[in-house]
């Protein structure tokens, strides 16, 4: 039974509801004996204090209830653990937690309770994150990382990351609000605490040069194979009156084509950061546009470095561990396995590594993870008969490096409530290279005489900008003699020369209508698309018609997609009448249907 001098202390503990009031049930508790009601009340008061969100009081409480209890302890144990956590938590007194993790699973041992009740340091810090607490919430998935690997906590985040990818995320915010005040060495102070969890070696801050100002420091050797040159702008077509793009159009004119050689420097594959010496060489980073562009190196999920950039220095991670090769060519970098990031920013660099001034013997370096077609065109374009090595996803510190730039400006993004910037493509440079790749088609035999096929591409294996009544469309299509292509299922060659033997090409803006490229003068190309006004479309017309096709965009209307889909990539919708109505026109723009309509 309860004493009445301590059921007078309890009561006005409860009264007060004061640190004051708990240290003196706890004094008034070493001369009492073991009690289930008073302990029941003890947890009843440990319960109001959790109810009025003061758990640092409710721990005390509970604790003091296991003390005194004779059937119940176990329970009570357990749930002044809990409390503490939370309080330990809301007092952002992270470091004392962690012991406290295997105290918890013992007490639910004991008191053989599942854990539903257990504080969620996965909600704690999807909730943080909401609120823009991004130290908080990097403490409460170091948390859960631990629940995790020790307790059976657990695995992702809310949104589907891991707690690695989750936590070098957030610590790339806080870099970045870091370097934009000049705070560097804060920012590496930082990384020192979570680098290991996602195994991430120290970062040290970097000066960002381009290549040309690298060589006029006398730290590279530098050849221009084609001067810098001012282009036409694109006559953009479409099949509506032409509507107010929302896009910034890229700037027409074009830098420089030059091959250069660093000698001692390292790479990260499957980014385009490289470094020399205490800079890092960058010609987009180092551009003056510099403050309106994402740099997305470092921040891809297949990216093996981490890396945060500012205006004029870059935060890289220190390339321990680097694989050795003597001498290579850069082929490799952010994007490349995707085919339109690989054919309008890699292919080009051939022109310069083809140059005769180009030494013969160094290797063409690409990423391990690039699809077949992209060897394919290598072996293509490839005039001096290079090895070719692939790198897989570790750092790299090479000897003799050589560089060729991508032909124009083409930022990856740019900052919010930036204007998409539409980069223009020179057609001097894609005319070449279309030349080379029918060249080598012929050679082998693969081109036909034929010139009025009708195509409709398919994009029925993607994920993203997908024209989700594509069955449809290529259900009208086909009585007007188009056939339905798979661009997936086929060769470069084999689509080159698809391309090159039709008149008229239906098929969504995306990389499936990059071998327009290849087709004869005068063929009609149909770009169907979704509705935003911000899509490059200068940078789809450049780069179709540098071959002499012709492209008309079709505009459908997008689909809601997830907040984590750029609107790039939105899937959309076309009416099919717009598009037989847009197919009679164009039969009667190409020279090889002009006359021959189907209906």
């Amino acid at each position: 039974m309860m004493g009445e001098a301590f059921r007078q202390i309890l009561v006005q503990a409860a009264q007060s509801g004061t640190q004051e009031g708990l240290e003196a049930l706890e004094r008034a508790l070493s001369a009492a004996e073991p009690s289930d009601v008073a302990a029941q009340h003890l947890a009843t008061l440990g319960f109001r204090f959790e109810s009025e969100d003061r758990v640092g009081l409710a721990a005390q409480a509970y604790a003091l209830a296991a003390r005194v209890a004779r059937s119940r302890a176990p329970r009570y144990r357990l749930a002044a653990i809990r409390a503490r956590i939370l309080d330990l938590c809301g007092r952002d007194d992270f470091d004392p937690v962690e012991p406290l993790l295997d105290d918890l699973q013992q007490a639910k041992t004991a008191a053989e309770d599942p854990g539903r009740a257990d504080p969620s340091f996965v909600d704690l810090g999807w909730a943080c994150e909401m609120h823009g607490e991004v130290e908080r919430a990097v403490r409460f998935y170091l948390l859960a990382r631990i629940a995790r690997d020790h307790h059976g906590g657990a695995a992702l985040t809310h949104d589907g990351d891991t707690f690695e990818v989750k936590i070098k995320n957030l610590r790339r915010l806080q870099f970045d609000a870091l370097l934009a005040e000049g705070r560097f060495d804060e920012a590496i102070e930082l990384h020192k605490r979570t680098g290991r969890v996602h195994g991430s070696a120290p970062l040290a801050a970097y000066e960002i040069v381009g290549v040309k100002a690298l060589a006029e420091a006398g730290e590279a050797s530098y050849v221009e194979i084609l001067p810098g040159r001012r282009i036409e702008a694109p006559a953009l077509k479409f099949w509506e009156p032409p509507p107010p793009l929302l896009s910034e159009p890229g700037d027409l004119d074009m830098p420089p084509l030059y091959l250069a050689f660093l000698q001692e420097a390292h790479a990260f594959p499957r980014s385009n950061v490289v470094v020399k010496g205490d800079r890092v060489v960058y010609d987009v980073a180092a551009h003056p546009r510099r403050k309106d562009i994402l740099i997305q190196d470092g921040v891809n999920l297949d990216q093996i470095m981490m890396a945060a950039f500012g205006r004029t220095r870059a935060l890289i991670e220190i390339p321990e561990n680097a694989e050795r090769i003597e001498a290579g060519l850069v082929m490799f970098g952010l994007q490349s396995r995707n085919y339109g990031h690989w054919f309008s920013e890699f292919v080009p660099r051939m022109l310069c590594y083809n140059d005769p001034r180009c030494p013969d013997g160094i290797p063409l370096c690409i990423d391990d993870h690039m699809p077949g077609t992209h060897e394919e065109i290598l072996s293509l374009l490839d005039t001096r008969n290079r090895p070719v090595i692939k790198l897989p996803p570790r750092p790299v510190s090479f000897g003799t490096l050589g560089m060729a730039p991508v032909p124009a400006f083409f930022p990856f993004d740019m900052k919010p409530r930036q204007t998409f910037y539409d980069t223009i493509w020179p057609a001097d440079i894609f005319g070449m290279i279309r030349e080379r790749i029918l060249e080598r088609a012929r050679e082998r035999g693969v081109l036909s005489e034929r010139n009025d096929r009708r195509l409709f591409i398919s994009r029925k294996a993607f994920t993203q900008r997908v024209l989700e009544n594509e069955q449809e469309v290529a259900d009208r299509l086909r009585p007007l003699g188009f056939e339905v292509i798979y661009p997936e299922t086929l060769s470069f060659l084999e689509q080159v020369a698809l391309f090159h033997s039709a008149a008229l090409v239906v098929g969504s803006s995306n990389s499936s209508l990059n071998n327009a490229l290849f087709a004869r003068p005068g063929c009609q190309i149909l770009g169907l698309i979704h509705e935003d006004l911000s899509f490059n479309f200068r940078g789809y017309t450049s780069y179709v018609e540098a071959g002499g096709a012709q492209i008309t965009f079709l505009r459908g209307k997008s689909s809601a997609r997830k907040d984590n889909v750029h609107a790039f990539h939105a899937n959309y919708r076309v009416d099919p009448k717009r598009v037989t109505d847009a197919v009679a026109q164009l039969t009667m723009r190409s020279p090889a249907l002009a006359g021959c309509i189907r209906t």
